[in-house]
């Protein structure tokens, strides 16, 4: 009795370990990672459409389009290093996009959003590591230096840029969105996750745009608009953006696009003023998106050239706006800034820092 007692309490053991060793271990089966990628959409209602004499006439709010291609990169840990796991390039219809609000552990909590509807899911097996998503989404096609079916670690990742060069990407740039690399609202990139220590993660990315606005607004003083000399009376009469960056431009570091000198070739976004717009002569105010960049040895300044002349005369002032910017920021900036008027502009080029 006592050996039979004895082998039917190995037993017991044998079971009860068994079983703690059952609870303990992870689901072999396939389980899948869910991805939500989601916009910000509060960014409307400031001004959009041609240049207006005041914000809120009719027709000055701003539209985004919906992206149709999405691009999206996953990594995994080894040891201290991270190599790509995988990558996906789709392209999608825009109404997959619905309008939420948002939950979630970052500033937007709260605010008005746009969510990508179909749930992407990545399977992970019994694959078991830690991991971080890099995203962006665009209206438009994307070019960019590597495939990213090519791409091996998270230095090729941070590395990768997009092409700016044509007309198409250059007038969406206000539709470009990606996951910045250095958002870390908890303390690490917003875009981790670890099927370590959660069987099932998901991840919920928002995305921001990779271009700023620039918001422009003009003013002629009441007391120069009408002068007994019409040589004497200012008023403005032609405006453009001129050699603005068409080269390649960070995908997930949108603040460290970096130059040896300031653009020479770049495009231009003319006749935002022209002399046939009268109601535009002494006030207004319009906006473009560009790519922000810096000047090596110059980091704090983006240099924004512009181009002027008032009183239909071909005598133009060309200045070189420095427009002071924070690269260590991680979204890029609205920079405003105001042209006050009082005398006509003379032919000459010139360098000025704005604080914006």
């Amino acid at each position: 009795m006592r050996l039979i007692y004895k082998q039917m309490l190995i037993v017991s053991m044998l079971l009860l370990l068994n079983a703690c060793g059952r609870q303990e271990e992870w689901p072999s089966e396939r389980v899948a990672m869910p991805l939500t990628i989601c916009l910000p959409s509060n960014e409307t209602g400031v001004l959009g459409g041609p240049a207006r004499r005041m914000m809120g006439d009719a027709g000055t709010t701003e539209h985004f389009l919906l992206p149709n291609y999405i691009y999206i990169i996953i990594l995994k840990q080894d040891g201290e290093n991270w190599t790509v796991w995988q990558s996906v390039e789709r392209e999608v219809a825009a109404e997959k996009w619905e309008k939420k609000r948002y939950v979630g552990n970052l500033q937007t909590m709260g605010d008005s959003i746009y969510q990508f509807s179909e749930q992407l899911e990545f399977i992970l097996s019994n694959q078991r590591f830690n991991g971080r998503v890099y995203a962006m989404a665009s209206a438009v096609p994307l070019t960019f230096n590597q495939s990213l079916n090519t791409l091996t670690d998270l230095d090729d990742v941070l590395a990768l840029t997009f092409s700016t060069a044509s007309g198409t990407v250059q007038q969406n740039l206000q539709h470009i969105y990606s996951t910045p690399y250095n958002y870390c609202p908890t303390g690490s990139y917003y875009g981790s996750f670890s099927s370590i220590t959660h069987k099932m993660p998901q991840v919920n990315l928002m995305l921001y745009h990779v271009a700023s606005k620039v918001d422009i607004q003009w003013y002629v003083a009441e007391s120069v608009r009408i002068k007994a000399d019409p040589a004497e009376a200012v008023r403005l009469t032609y405006m453009e953006a001129q050699h603005l960056f068409n080269g390649n431009a960070y995908c997930f570091q949108p603040m460290r696009n970096e130059l040896a000198a300031k653009v020479s070739t770049g495009y231009t976004i003319a006749d935002m003023i022209t002399p046939t717009d009268e109601g535009l002569w002494w006030e207004g105010r319009t906006y473009f998106y560009t790519i922000p960049y810096t000047v090596t040895g110059d980091a704090d300044y983006f240099p924004l050239q512009m181009r002027l002349r008032t009183n239909g005369s071909s005598d133009t002032y060309c200045p070189t706006l420095n427009m002071r910017v924070d690269t260590s920021d991680v979204f890029v900036p609205w920079i405003r800034m105001n042209f006050n008027l009082s005398q006509p502009l003379e032919d000459k080029s010139e360098t000025k820092v704005v604080e914006n």
